[in-house]
C-alpha cells in the first residue's frame, strides 16, 4: 500500500500525506499527475490511501474504489440529534459518559453513532486491522465535514487504532470499559446492501473466536454486544440472547453483565 494526494495537490493535503506515512510506515509517494493505475502498477499493483480535502479514498486495481463517507450513520445521527432512539445504543444500553470498544470498526459507521451516544464525556475506541481500512477511517474521522456540528465533532472524539481485536482485549484490564462491541461483516451477505459490497474485498471475514467473547465479557461492565443477521447461527454458537426487531433483517445480539 501506498499514499498519494489528488491530482492537484493543496499543501495540506501534502502535510496530512506525509504524517500520515510517518505514523503508519506506509511509503507516501507525490502524485506528479500521474493515473492511479500508472501510480499503482509502478509500486506492485498495491493499494492507495488517496489523500483529499475533508477525508480520504481508497484506489484498488481492478477493484470498487472506496471514499469515505459516514452513509446511514449519518442519517442514524440526525435521528438521534433530534432525539429519536437508536437500536444499536438501546441494545448496549449507552448511557453519556460511557466508555465502548468498537471491536471490528470497518469504516466507523456503528463507531460514529456510539460516539454520539456517549456525549462528550464518553470515549470510544474503534478497531480495525486492515491497514487499508484503518488508514481510510482516520483519515475520515479527522477531516469529513458534514455540516452538522454534533455529528462532526463526534468524529473526531473517536480514538482509532490499529489493532487485531482479541490481541487488545487480552492487554485491557478487567471491567475497563462499559460496552465492547463486535460487527463481524455478516458472513451470509446482505446481498443488497451497497454500502457493505465495497468494504467486503478489503475487510476480514473470519469467524469471530468465542475466545475473543469471553475476553470481551471480561472487559466489559455493562453489555457485549454482536451485530449479525436475523437467524444467524453465531448468536447460540457465541452465547448471545438476541433483540429481534420486525421489518428488518439485522439483529443485535446481547450478553449483560451487570443485571
Amino acid at each position: 500500500m501506498i499514499i498519494t494526494t489528488g491530482d492537484h495537490a493543496v499543501q495540506e493535503a501534502v502535510r496530512r500525506a506525509s504524517a500520515l506515512s510517518k505514523e503508519s510506515g506506509i511509503q507516501y509517494v507525490p502524485r506528479n499527475r500521474t493515473s492511479l493505475p500508472k501510480l499503482s502498477a509502478q509500486h506492485g499493483d498495491t493499494d492507495i490511501l488517496v489523500i483529499l480535502e475533508g477525508g480520504a479514498r481508497l484506489y484498488r486495481p481492478n477493484g470498487e474504489a472506496m471514499l469515505f463517507h459516514p452513509s446511514m450513520a449519518f442519517v442514524r445521527a440526525k435521528r438521534l440529534i433530534k432525539g429519536e432512539s437508536d437500536p444499536m445504543l438501546e441494545a448496549a444500553r449507552v448511557q453519556p459518559g460511557d466508555s465502548i470498544i468498537d471491536c471490528t470498526a470497518g469504516l466507523g459507521s456503528d463507531a460514529a453513532v456510539f460516539a454520539l451516544g456517549a456525549g462528550p464525556e464518553g470515549r470510544v475506541l474503534a478497531l480495525e486491522d486492515s491497514l487499508s481500512l484503518w488508514s481510510l477511517m482516520r483519515e475520515g474521522f479527522a477531516y469529513y465535514v458534514s455540516g452538522v456540528k454534533e455529528f462532526d465533532e463526534a468524529l473526531r472524539r473517536i480514538t482509532v487504532k490499529r489493532a487485531e481485536h482479541l490481541e487488545l482485549l487480552r492487554g485491557l484490564p478487567d471491567k475497563s470499559a462499559d460496552v465492547v462491541y463486535f460487527d463481524p461483516m455478516f458472513r451470509d451477505p446482505i446481498q443488497e446492501s451497497s454500502a457493505i459490497s465495497p468494504l467486503r474485498s478489503y475487510a476480514n471475514n473470519n469467524q469471530l473466536d468465542p475466545e475473543a467473547i469471553a475476553e470481551a465479557c471480561r472487559v466489559a461492565r455493562k453489555t457485549v454486544v454482536l451485530k449479525e443477521k436475523k437467524g444467524s447461527g453465531e448468536f447460540q454458537r457465541l452465547g448471545f440472547t438476541t433483540q429481534s426487531r420486525s421489518h428488518t433483517k439485522i439483529v443485535y445480539g446481547v450478553i449483560s453483565l451487570d443485571q
